[in-house]
């Protein structure tokens, strides 16, 4: 009678072996997979702090612009021919007063303490309003003319500013905070409907007879 040949089995050694390498295997791979996530969740946070410090870079920017103009104002109002403008420039000066203190709320909001970092472009702007009146006569129509034309360049400024500023904001998911600037635009858009209503009903048509 043939005898069945019995099966081979592998070692019991070898076998523990390979499932001791395969177990290796698997925490090697998940170490992988954590290390790849951690770096992923890493960058994220990386980028979302760079995004936010350039905000603060941008605020830090516009408080100086303000706090210029605050200054620059009154130069303004002193140069002006007809008294519409001069108030006009008065009631901004207000305005920015106020617009100063928001902005020292929203750097509160952001867990910031309000700084300034000089704005080349305001700094450019308010050289040429003093340009203009130095190059124009005082108690003229045309001077008036000038100054509108300074200030609504730096009303269209600080339109593009807090416009870009409130979406910043809208990314970051800080509504509060877009809130605010949404406020200061809508000061700044006034403004600027303010001088131009003036400039076409009645300073424009004068400074040309003159």
């Amino acid at each position: 009678m043939e005898t069945k040949a019995k099966k081979s089995t592998p070692p019991k050694n070898e076998d523990t072996k390979a499932k001791a390498e395969t177990k290796k295997k698997d925490v090697a791979e998940s170490k992988a997979d954590t290390k790849t996530t951690a770096k992923v969740t890493a960058e994220d946070n990386n980028s979302g702090s760079e995004f936010r410090e350039f905000f603060i870079d941008e605020l830090k920017d516009i408080l100086w612009a303000e706090k210029a103009l605050l200054k620059a104002l009154p130069k303004m109002r002193k140069a002006s021919t007809g008294k519409e403008l001069a108030d006009s420039f008065d009631a901004h000066l207000s305005e920015t007063e106020e617009q100063i203190s928001i902005l020292e709320q929203v750097f509160e909001l952001m867990g910031e303490k309000p700084k300034t970092k000089k704005c080349d472009a305001m700094e450019g702007l308010i050289s040429e309003t003093e340009s203009i009146i130095s190059d124009t006569e005082k108690g003229t129509a045309i001077r008036d003319a000038g100054l509108i034309l300074a200030a609504q360049k730096v009303e269209h400024y600080e339109i593009a500013t807090y416009g870009t500023l409130a979406a910043f904001a809208d990314a970051m998911q800080e509504p509060k905070i877009a809130k605010l600037l949404r406020s200061i635009l809508r000061d700044e858009k006034k403004s600027d409907k303010t001088l131009t209503i003036l400039a076409l009903e009645s300073v424009n048509e004068e400074a040309s007879e003159e």
